[in-house]
């Protein structure tokens, strides 16, 4: 499998843009991160709440139980204190839903927040990766000697530009025809440069 190009510039260029993808997804994980502690910090009243309602409840379940003891009145002042202290626990349930609320949005904001930057950059990033990768890996199975420049010669007969074509020889197809090493070899160079590869050594 070949993953990167012989050239040193371009191979230096898929080196840079593998680690600048890596800084990228790094800083939207930070920044999804940093977004969802931001919004998690919402949650302090419904902190307070739970904690009110908490303290309510047990504090007024404990003035029932005193009040029990008292003769005569004592049964329905602990009845209508417990009754009070049940809407302590309603005030901290209400606290610990909005609380739980707070938590998933901060998720979703967060992971929205990260994702969606990663998943554009990375998507596109594995595509030219991936691209380059299954065609210089091609290409290097048909690449073992100069006998098999002929192969990557015609190619570049019919993919190159012609001006660049004119640039080699002033008849590529001829020379070609002839079995001319030098132009073979300059056509076939040009093709592999877009391959990502060298010709092999004479």
């Amino acid at each position: 499998m070949k993953l990167y190009a012989d050239a040193p510039a371009r191979r230096t260029r898929q080196l840079l843009a593998d680690a600048l993808v890596l800084l990228w997804v790094g800083l939207w994980v930070w920044l999804g991160r940093r977004t969802h502690d931001v919004v998690d910090e919402l949650r302090g009243p419904a902190d307070s709440l739970t904690a009110a309602g908490t303290s309510v409840h047990s504090s007024l379940t404990g003035a029932g139980d005193q009040a029990g003891r008292l003769p005569l009145v004592g049964d329905q002042l602990r009845q209508w204190l417990g009754q009070a202290a049940r809407s302590g626990t309603t005030l901290s349930d209400a606290g610990t839903s909005m609380a739980t609320t707070v938590e998933r949005v901060a998720l979703v904001f967060g992971l929205v927040v990260a994702a969606v930057p990663i998943v554009l950059v990375v998507s596109l990033w594995l595509y030219v990766r991936v691209s380059f990768v299954r065609r210089a890996s091609a290409a290097q199975r048909f690449l073992d000697s100069s006998a098999d420049l002929d192969l990557f010669a015609l190619r570049a007969m019919s993919r190159q530009p012609l001006t660049v074509l004119a640039r080699v020889s002033d008849d590529p197809a001829g020379a070609w025809r002839r079995g001319d090493t030098a132009v073979i070899r300059e056509l076939a160079t040009l093709e592999l440069r877009d391959e990502g590869l060298r010709p092999p050594r004479v």
